[in-house]
């Protein structure tokens, strides 16, 4: 059964004070028979990017059989989405109206630039929901077009991918099991997290986390942004031209996402900023720490220091069991 947390400082749903209840606290989650089983409210679902994270919604959601109407700015996304039956026919100015549910998997300003060009199209009774890397960027001006128009929309970040991107990489069961973070507006109906639950555990996520646009940009900015930092700065060296036959599981793991979209990862590390100015600092200061222990030949604080990031990798592993 899936899992939905509550990520603290998270707005209350009746008034914008901030709420003290601990880090993770579970909520029964939505029932695991809706995966592959939409609700009889669920029609017609507008996809917005047909990408790695996109084209893999549409995909799960035709498999569900459902009608999927999909937009892309490349033509042969399009076309391929069409021909293998991921999409029915394009999302445009006719067809968004008939959407029950729309997923914007865009960059942030692409975003909230569609939005807003669609928003007198978009029918009342529709859940938007988008799939960004960031959302300080795009919740505030999505939420003001949802009010003013009178559809709902939320955040959203699926927490599941490749280093591979397009439309060729996308695939149905991406989703299955992976965690779904939800950004609602600060003050909002609490029924609108099971409608967006219900409508998404259609794909498979195993749990759903809600959180606000603030704290959300925070944890990514460590979780995953950082991630690609390090990753990319790592592959610079020049012994990484000679490293055949000299590398494993950890080489592997560090470098995996070396390979992005630097179009994307630049516009999402610009868009939150100030959080990741302040990871790359955290990481930075620990660095120079192993650095000087090395350059002092200091054994007694190089194994402190050891001691220290395993103990902490231990109890982050005991805490999320």
């Amino acid at each position: 059964m899936p899992r939905t947390s509550f990520v603290v400082p998270f707005a209350s749903c009746e008034t914008n004070t901030v709420d003290t209840r601990p880090l993770l606290v579970n909520q029964n989650g939505f029932d695991a028979a809706s995966i592959g089983n939409p609700p009889a409210s669920l029609r017609h679902i507008g996809v917005v990017g047909l990408g790695l994270i996109g084209g893999s919604f549409a995909k799960a959601y035709a498999d569900a059989g459902l009608q999927v109407y999909g937009a892309d700015i490349d033509e042969r996304s399009l076309a391929a989405a069409t021909a293998e039956g991921s999409i029915v026919s394009a999302l445009d100015d006719k067809t968004v109206g008939e959407c029950d549910l729309i997923l914007i998997a865009l960059y942030p300003q692409a975003t909230v630039d569609w939005l807003r060009e669609m928003a007198p199209r978009i029918s009342k009774d529709a859940l938007v929901i988008d799939c960004g890397g960031v959302k300080r960027s795009i919740c505030p001006d999505c939420f003001a077009l949802a009010e003013r128009h009178g559809f709902t929309f939320l955040g959203g970040h699926p927490m599941a991918g490749t280093h591979r991107s397009g439309f060729r990489a996308a695939r149905s069961d991406l989703y299955a099991g992976s965690p779904m973070v939800l950004v609602p507006p600060p003050i909002y109906d609490p029924s609108v997290i099971a409608r967006a639950q219900e409508a998404l555990s259609v794909v498979g996520f195993g749990s759903f986390s809600v959180t606000t646009p603030e704290m959300h940009d925070r944890l990514i900015a460590y979780t995953s942004q950082l991630a690609h930092i390090v990753s990319s700065a790592f592959v610079k060296s020049p012994t990484s031209q000679k490293h055949r036959g000299f590398s494993a599981g950890s080489y592997k793991d560090l470098t995996r996402v070396a390979r992005l979209n630097e179009e994307m990862w630049s516009e999402l590390f610009l868009c939150n900023r100030e959080a990741l100015l302040g990871e790359l600092d955290c990481i930075v200061g620990h660095l120079l720490e192993y650095r000087e222990a090395l350059e002092m030949k200091d054994r007694e604080t190089l194994k402190r220091l050891l001691k220290e990031g395993s103990d902490r990798k231990k109890r982050i592993d005991r805490a999320g069991e």
